[in-house]
């Protein structure tokens, strides 16, 4: 079992940054491969962000790639988000997934059922 436990949302006006956390615990956080996700409201869940289990590989959304950066720390069992130049269109509930099980290839990393466990996501509301 795994627990996800997502931190750092919050109001911020456009332009602005945030930086967001997924701490991890349960087994061994360093073995998988870690995604953000978002769903704004009447909208389905998106893919944001992915990050290989070494941090070596990193993955985007067109909509993010350029403000956003994903990272993690396997000594602290946490991977984060950190959002700059947010525009009000990044409002949205942003959730961390884990996936346990090696995969090969980064496209799977944008579909949200190839991940097992969830957190239960944080809000971030960004104003015009």
């Amino acid at each position: 079992q795994v627990q996800l436990v997502e931190s750092g949302g919050g109001l911020v006006q456009a332009g602005g940054s945030l930086r967001l956390s997924c701490a991890a615990s349960g087994r061994t956080f360093s073995s998988f491969a870690m995604g953000w996700f978002r769903q704004a409201p009447g909208k389905e869940r998106e893919f944001v962000a992915g990050i290989a289990w070494s941090g070596g590989s990193t993955y985007y959304s067109d909509s993010v790639k350029g403000r956003f950066t994903i990272s993690r720390d396997n000594a602290k069992n946490t991977v984060y988000l950190q959002m700059n130049s947010l525009k009000p269109e990044d409002t949205a509930v942003y959730s961390c997934a884990a996936r346990t099980v090696y995969a090969y290839g980064g496209s799977w990393y944008r579909r949200d059922n190839a991940y097992d466990y969830w957190g239960q996501g944080t809000q971030v509301t960004v104003s015009s």
